[in-house]
């Protein structure tokens, strides 16, 4: 994948960045590095090869799924300046780009 300055920029944008150009040139070098190491994975041959759900085959110790605490939503929808139908309304994030 080529990677581009101007690239670099729409994602900064996206995360509500404002890198300079200085910064802009060093993320552009940065996320290269990245890129190309990917592609350095992606090349290794994994033929013959299980997948590795985790690193060792212990059991995996859980506790027990029962309720802990009281179910205070209520109160906690009382303190919300704007909720509904046990929903909280919040300002929009996103724009609509």
């Amino acid at each position: 994948m080529a990677l581009t300055a101007d690239t670099v920029r729409r994602m900064a944008r996206l995360a509500r960045l404002r890198p300079s150009d200085a910064e802009t040139r060093r993320l552009l070098r940065d996320l290269g590095a990245i890129l190309e190491f990917f592609e350095q994975l992606r090349a290794a041959d994994t033929d013959g090869i299980a997948p590795l759900a985790h690193p060792r085959d212990d059991r995996q110790w859980l506790r027990d799924d029962a309720v802990t605490e009281a179910d205070r939503r209520d109160d906690y929808q009382r303190l919300a300046p704007q909720a509904r139908a046990g929903l909280y309304r919040v300002p929009p994030v996103l724009d609509a780009e």
